[in-house]
């Protein structure tokens, strides 16, 4: 007989408590898949034939958006001169004409300081002119550059004149 004192060895093996029945057993959440998985088919069904979309009447920039990417750099300017569907739009030449014009200003007046900055003397107004210089040529720029996102022919006095002038020939 065994003694109801004695301490049970762990290497013995131990009778399991009783187990009782659970009516419902939840299945942790890793182990259970999407409702949007669980009824899907292997297959896709079958879908109706290709039909062809309508085409718009109108592809590409709106004169606007090409009237504005003209300013962005000297590029966009001469490519939108060479492609047809923008070299016909009046609007579009204007603004890639003015571009191209603002761009050979701002690089002679540049060039023009920078002899300026040369002469012995005068060098020093070239070092505070030049950033005001360079910041009223940038200020210029968004100022065009907004007026042609908006759809508005913005003439610069100068610049503006020769501008229409090759747009409209």
């Amino acid at each position: 007989m065994s003694d109801p004192f004695e301490t049970p060895s762990p290497f013995q093996p131990q009778p399991s408590p009783p187990q009782q029945a659970q009516p419902y057993q939840q299945v942790p959440s890793y182990q259970q898949t999407p409702p949007s998985y669980q009824q899907q088919t292997p297959y896709p069904q079958q879908q109706a034939p290709y039909q062809q979309q309508p085409v718009a009447a109108q592809s590409g920039l709106s004169d606007n958006a090409a009237g504005g990417l003209a300013y962005v750099t000297i590029i966009p300017a001469i490519i939108f001169l060479i492609v047809p569907p923008y070299n016909r739009n009046r609007f579009v030449r204007f603004h890639s004409w003015q571009s191209i014009m603002l761009a050979i200003a701002w690089i002679v007046v540049e060039v023009g300081l920078m002899v300026l900055g040369r002469i012995p003397g005068v060098g020093l107004v070239d070092l505070f002119l030049g950033p005001l210089v360079g910041l009223a040529f940038f200020v210029l720029w968004l100022m065009v550059l907004i007026q042609a996102f908006t759809g508005k022919m913005f003439k610069l006095p100068i610049v503006g004149d020769l501008a229409e002038k090759q747009a409209n020939s």
